[in-house]
């Protein structure tokens, strides 16, 4: 029987009926006698992606790779390779997509001509390069191979070959792949096409968000003024964009960074209401949630997540995060694990797997958990910076340092880091150090400052009292009486400063509001006698000397 070519076009519209509806048998079954009217590679291909889109990959791998093009056309052989990729065969994936090689900056050396493509399409549409695709691909491959170094290369290849391939500079981000530094320069890298300004804002508010508050914010700023720019076109886009889920849950994150936890929390509780499946958001709000200490929240998310993905990562790391919030490690370190088991790149399980043993002070586990998290999330230095803190814990202050010193290599911009060096450099007895340190982490973080950083700014008070700088130590001593007035540490060194200075009165008072808060507090307890005896001879000796060595840390 022979078909008119009309009747040829209308089965292929019933394929691609089919497909848009979803119909993947019946797609099959039309796109299967189409193929063998025509024997056309067009109608080859159609039949491919129907047998690919109905899961039967052994069939349409089979039918790609008997095709006699497979090896010259790009897009045959980049759907042999999916098919290859959906059967977990990663080395006969890559080799099916052919050799090539990409250098340290995501740059393919081996360039050929990827034209040839089959199917029709709309000429108004804009297509993804086939080359971003391939390169993707190989970059899942060799991650599946755990290979992460030609992993990153391909994923930043895949981006380059087209700025508009999102899912490379996801993996990049999400696994942590690049440092803060590296995921600058690839943004500055990407050729955007005239109209995607706002493609290039968008991706500059999806990386690392530790540079000062007026760059972060500009950055938001510019995106929304890119929308406006297209307002006279579609007003539709404008009101969209601004109010768009990914973009909130950007800024979300950014308070998250920044410390402002309860505005984040608000944030990300609205987006839930918008979009209670957006896992973004999610992992976000579980992260806000820990550290308000709301353990109610906790429960009833990690319920309905381990009800709605039981077998993804996220849920289980919430329900360790509960665990964690009401302080039950042992529970919380199981879950952790199951969530690193269910997904070895998810990161933050890897973390609160590390600081469910630090909570206990079982330091070798916790620095087990660390050192996976910084082998396997190489741009990101929280791992990195937990080590430090483990060897801080046990007094192993170069070492720590060191580490310190390796976080600030991979994220340069992030204050906690600058105040982790202060902290080493006072125990070491380095105080022009430390105080330098405490100053530049407080000139990072946003004003005004939230109750996160008060032990920062009692940090430099105290650096400045051990450089005899009184009058600076007793002003930041009253900031941070401004951010938190439950503080024993701040009170005991505004009184000690006080009393090295003479002023005995003062020193006094704030040594009896110290010690209304820790009643039992020896070393206010033996100087605030000290200080009564001193007032005493003060009235019958003006000339009286304070000697004693500083015992307060």
């Amino acid at each position: 029987m022979v078909m008119r070519e009309e009747e040829i076009e209308k089965l292929r519209g019933v394929v691609r009926d089919c497909v848009s509806k979803h119909l993947y048998s019946s797609a099959i079954f039309f796109a299967d006698k189409v193929a063998a009217f025509t024997e056309d590679p067009a109608d080859v291909y159609m039949q491919a992606q129907a047998l690919f889109l109905g899961r039967h990959f052994r069939r349409a791998f089979h039918l790609l790779n008997a095709s006699k093009i497979v090896l010259r056309d790009p897009r045959f052989r980049y759907l042999a390779a999916k098919c290859l990729e959906e059967l977990k065969e990663w080395d006969q994936c890559l080799m099916m997509l052919g050799d090539a090689k990409v250098d340290e900056h995501g740059n393919v050396l081996d360039n050929k001509d990827h034209s040839g493509m089959y199917l029709d399409k709309d000429s108004e549409d804009r297509e993804i390069n086939i080359a971003a695709a391939t390169c993707f691909l190989r970059g899942k491959a060799y991650e599946a191979l755990e290979n992460r170094t030609q992993a990153r290369l391909w994923y930043k290849a895949a981006i380059k070959a087209d700025p508009l391939c999102y899912e490379a500079l996801e993996c990049l981000i999400e696994s942590h792949m690049l440092t803060c530094d590296e995921e600058s320069s690839l943004l500055l890298s990407l050729q955007f096409g005239p109209e995607d300004g706002w493609l290039s804002s968008f991706y500059a508010c999806l990386i690392k968000k530790y540079d000062k508050e007026n760059i972060i914010e500009a950055r938001f700023k510019e995106l929304e003024r890119e929308s406006c720019n297209s307002e006279s076109y579609d007003p539709s886009f404008t009101r969209t964009l601004k109010t768009n889920t990914d973009l909130l849950a950007c800024k979300a994150e950014y308070y998250h960074q920044c410390g402002e936890y309860q505005k984040c929390f608000q944030l990300t509780s609205v987006l839930l209401e918008k979009d209670p499946f957006h896992l973004k958001s999610t992992l976000v709000h579980l992260a806000a949630a820990m550290e308000l200490g709301h353990s109610n929240e906790l429960y009833l998310m990690a319920c309905n997540l381990v009800k709605d993905y039981p077998q993804k990562a996220l849920s289980w790391f919430a329900v360790g995060c509960y665990y964690y919030c009401i302080k039950k490690y042992d529970q919380s370190r199981r879950y952790f694990s199951k969530a690193t088991s269910l997904d070895g790149t998810f990161a933050p399980a890897w973390i609160g797997y590390g600081n469910a043993y630090a909570a206990q002070e079982e330091g070798d586990q916790a620095m087990s958990a660390y050192r996976t998290g910084a082998r396997l999330f190489p741009g990101c230095h929280l791992p990195t910076l937990y080590i430090g803190m483990e060897y801080m814990r046990t007094h192993s202050f170069k070492l720590a340092e060191q580490f310190f010193v390796q976080a600030k290599t991979i994220c340069s911009s992030d204050p906690l880091v600058y105040n982790e060096l202060g902290v080493v450099a006072y125990d070491m007895k380095e105080y022009n150090k430390a105080a330098w340190w405490f100053e530049k982490t407080l000139a990072c973080i946003p004003s005004p400052l939230s109750e996160m950083w008060e032990p920062t700014v009692v940090n430099l008070a105290h650096s400045y009292r051990k450089l005899k700088m009184y009058r600076e130590a007793i002003m930041y001593y009253e900031k941070a009486l401004a951010l938190s007035t439950r503080s024993l540490s701040t009170y005991a060194g505004l009184a000690y400063t006080y009393h090295l200075q003479d002023h005995f009165t003062a020193a006094i008072t704030y040594y009896h509001k110290a010690l209304w808060l820790k009643p039992d507090d020896q070393f206010c307890t033996e100087m605030l006698s000290l200080a009564l005896m001193d007032e005493c001879q003060n009235g019958m000796d003006p000339k009286a000397d304070l000697r004693r060595s500083e015992v307060f840390v």
